[in-house]
């Protein structure tokens, strides 16, 4: 098993350039079955979790080729079956886009559960009832089996804001016949990206950015061209890792859409200074970070939700960010019951954190972190490990990064050019 071994308490200067969004890619690799012509992606990251998407969908048939290091071709012009295999299933969240398109194109498909960060429970009862609404069969005995002929519009209300289950019912009702609407739909970039491929290869989706989508069925969609969006995610990672290690770390390519809320929660709750230079985020040298009480003098909180609230998937940076930042903050997972976990490694570290209960922990900086043996629980608290290691005083071990290289592409050599000392080593 790889580690990463980080010397902390360098400075870090230079560009980045984020890679695609790895939840706008996952979804859109999946959508190459809703059409038998060509889907060329370009701005693909080479993460895990997309070698894995890729294993399954060869595993289906679909022909995939490397353009370039980040061009990817797509071609499912003939589908082997109709049942992923369990065990590539079960390693990513991803594999549960699978679901509309191979309802859509095959009507029907054979799964396990999904697998996924362990950060709690992740239902899929909300991707049922949405292709249940259109005329899907579900039967469930251990694992799941979908079956339709041809899917119905249906005017169909979600029962939670689901990433994942509004990208399977666009793609179920983009070759369904007649119209659905979807209403509580996620609108997250990547749920945008999705949309607008789509409609590219000639589906019919209004309403796209909104959490009300109107989707008129076609009979066919065609091959089609798209570039994936900037990862927000990846973005907020680099904010919080400038924020808390001396030296300016700048980030190319940056879409200022979506990171109103991120910009928002990093400067006016943890005080980091930063500007935009065109599509260039300057995270600025000398940071002297300071939470921003409430009115009165209340201890704030930064919490998450659904878009365009502030990212699930960042708030895990966020509160490695709080360690060094002079003040106290209430961190609020709203969503997931487990992702608060790893704060028990910070602690090691030297942070001072209360873990009031698995979803709310009280943060008081700054404090000084030192480096310690720790290993990476999910793909966004080994990224903060990672930024707590390059601001501590020592040596720091991570372990388990294959976690991480799930999410990031080409971590360490990204860190390298900004002058980071890290080492990949095999456990």
């Amino acid at each position: 098993m790889e580690q990463f071994i980080i010397e902390g308490g360098h400075p870090l200067n230079g560009e980045v350039t984020p890679s695609g969004n790895k939840n706008a890619a996952l979804p859109l690799l999946a959508a190459c079955l809703l059409t038998d012509e060509p889907l060329i992606l370009h701005n693909v990251p080479r993460i895990g979790d997309i070698e894995t998407q890729l294993e399954l969908l060869a595993e289906l048939g679909v022909a995939a080729t490397w353009q370039d290091d980040n061009t990817l071709t797509l071609h499912a012009h003939t589908l082997r079956h109709t049942t992923p295999d369990p065990d590539l299933f079960r390693r990513t969240r991803g594999s549960i886009t699978l679901i509309g398109p191979m309802l859509a194109r095959a009507g029907s498909i054979h799964l396990p559960l999904p697998g996924g960060d362990k950060i709690g429970r992740r239902r899929i009862d909300t991707h049922l009832l949405a292709l249940e609404a259109m005329g899907a069969q579900v039967s469930h005995n251990g694992d799941f089996a979908l079956h339709a002929r041809r899917l119905a519009g249906a005017d169909i209300l979600l029962d939670e804001a689901s990433v994942t289950a509004t990208e399977n019912t666009i793609m179920a009702a983009a070759l369904a016949q007649g119209t659905s609407v979807i209403r509580n739909a996620a609108s997250e970039p990547h749920v945008q990206d999705l949309c607008l491929c789509i409609n590219r290869m000639g589906g019919k989706i209004s309403g796209v950015g909104s959490n009300i989508l109107v989707v008129e069925g076609v009979d066919r969609l065609h091959g089609g061209e798209w570039t994936i969006c900037p990862d927000h995610i990846e973005i907020g990672s680099y904010i919080g890792l400038g924020a808390v290690t001396p030296g300016e770390v700048r980030i190319r390519g940056v879409n200022r859409e979506h990171l109103r809320m991120v910009d928002m929660v990093f400067s006016k709750r943890l005080g980091v200074r930063m500007h935009y230079e065109g599509d260039t985020l300057v995270v600025e040298d000398e940071q002297d970070l300071m939470i921003q009480p409430d009115v009165g003098g209340a201890v704030p909180t930064i919490d998450n939700a659904p878009w365009p609230a502030f990212p699930a998937d960042v708030l895990s940076i966020a509160l490695v960010t709080a360690t060094q930042a002079q003040g106290t903050v209430l961190i609020h997972d709203k969503m997931f019951e487990s992702r608060l976990y790893f704060t028990d490694k910070l602690i090691a570290m030297g942070a001072q954190i209360i873990l009031c209960d698995p979803h709310r922990a009280v943060v008081v900086g700054p404090s000084t972190l030192r480096g310690s043996t720790v290993v990476s629980p999910d793909i966004r608290a080994g990224m903060a490990l990672v930024i707590a290691a390059l601001c501590a005083q020592g040596v720091s071990e991570i372990g388990n990064i294959a976690q991480i290289d799930r999410g990031y592409e080409q971590l360490e050599r990204k860190l390298l050019s900004l002058g980071a000392h890290i080492e990949r080593r095999a456990g």
